[in-house]
């Protein structure tokens, strides 16, 4: 499978589908940090260099796509800006300038044709303007004219499409439910994330990839007891990124996240090597686009580690809602004070291997990559699990149906 990527990032679907052989023929990316995480991992070009010719090439501004070379590719992926869909966002839609982006995405894959689509959305971009701006771009890749539904668009659905175009499915994924052979136990973070995939000529096949047969027999996820809480949301200073729809979102639940002004006390690493929390730890702010099984009530309960060996242990009792913050951090609340989540943690959030975004920087090593970098590149990118689960499946239906496209 040869693969096209665009808004890259640190390249969450690399670290999900070059284990199963597949080969990335270009990246696009213009952040200069994710670029040298590119550049560092896959021999890639900083986006103002000549194309990279012993490693991915990065393409850099994905609007400049028509002077790019020609490739043959498999699949496009690409999670296309979400500030402009997200709740806690300007609500622009396809207004914004980064909203648009979502149909450059889709002009790319017409100038490729890759037979496989997958792309990657807040949960926001299903009531953006009303449904139209989410009915416009499957509209544009499926060929046909689509009206919202008069109800609102749910959770998962499926566009047939012309038979020259592509025929889509869509569903929300949550990052902490979806599990893998590489992934048995998922990653304990709530991250709800639309996805679309599409197939050149056939919806089958891509409804094949998202909906499984036991998923779709109504059994709703598991849910709290009766009467459990669930922890305030934060949304102070949001940029864009993350938003759970509006389950708990909510207007007035607005903290400053800045921890050096919110709680100054800053303590060590929590003791977790007894599999315990001290009595009172309490996971208190994530502010850089993830959002963690929280406990609220722990009370040195010997319980099973959440991020293994370096996370304190946190049972799932309820979820803190929270965005991308550029000046924000991810810390940990403990008794006696707060500490931040390590880039280790919030790598393991999303899946990557320890060091991943540990990279030398600016004439300085490796070991003095700035926190806030490496935060902030983990909270803009896409779970390693979700797109590892993908690939597995894509693999499946390939397998299954072979690799020549055939009309719906």
């Amino acid at each position: 499978m040869i693969y096209g990527s665009v808004c890259s990032g640190i390249e969450a679907a690399s670290q999900a589908w070059k284990p199963r052989g597949w080969e990335a023929a270009f990246f696009s990316e213009i952040e200069k940090f994710p670029s040298a995480v590119l550049a560092h991992h896959y021999g890639s070009n900083m986006p103002d260099e000549p194309y990279s010719q012993n490693g991915v090439p990065n393409y850099g501004d994905m609007t400049k796509f028509e002077e790019w070379p020609d490739h043959a590719i498999d699949l496009l992926v690409g999670g296309t800006p979400c500030q402009d869909f997200s709740i806690a966002g300007l609500r622009k839609g396809l207004e914004g300038l980064r909203g648009q982006l979502m149909l450059t995405y889709l002009a790319i894959a017409r100038r490729y044709r890759a037979r496989w689509l997958v792309w990657e959305n807040v949960p926001g971009v299903l009531s953006s303007n009303g449904g139209q701006d989410f009915a416009s771009f499957l509209g544009l890749a499926a060929g046909v004219a689509i009206t919202p539904p008069a109800d609102g668009w749910k959770n998962a659905g499926i566009i047939k499409g012309y038979r020259n175009a592509y025929g889509l499915a869509y569903r929300v994924l949550d990052t902490q439910y979806v599990r893998t052979h590489r992934f048995p136990r998922a990653l304990p973070q709530r991250r709800r994330r639309v996805f679309v995939i599409g197939y050149l000529g056939d919806w089958r096949r891509a409804a094949a990839v998202l909906f499984e047969r036991h998923g779709l027999q109504g059994n709703p996820a598991p849910r709290r007891e009766a009467g459990k809480g669930v922890a305030p949301t934060l949304n102070a200073r949001t940029k864009g990124g993350g938003g759970l729809g509006t389950d708990l979102a909510k207007a007035n639940d607005s903290l400053d996240c800045s921890l050096e002004t919110y709680v100054p006390e800053v303590t060590g690493a929590l003791n977790t090597a007894n599999g315990k929390t001290r009595p009172g730890d309490t996971l208190q702010c994530a502010c850089s686009g993830f959002t963690l099984p929280v406990a609220f009530d722990c009370k040195g309960t010997e319980v099973q580690t959440a991020i293994d060996g370096v996370a304190p242990p946190l049972r799932s009792m309820g979820h803190l809602n929270s965005h991308q913050n550029a000046g924000g951090h991810a810390a940990i609340s403990g008794k006696f004070g707060v500490r931040r989540l390590t880039p280790i943690e919030t790598g393991r959030l999303q899946g990557f291997p320890d060091g991943h975004t540990a990279i030398p920087w600016r004439g300085k090593p490796a070991d003095q990559c700035p926190d806030g970098h490496q935060w902030k590149a983990h909270g803009n990118s896409m779970s390693v699990n979700v797109k590892d689960w993908l690939g597995e499946r894509i693999d499946a239906v390939d397998a299954l149906f072979g690799e020549e496209g055939c009309a719906a």
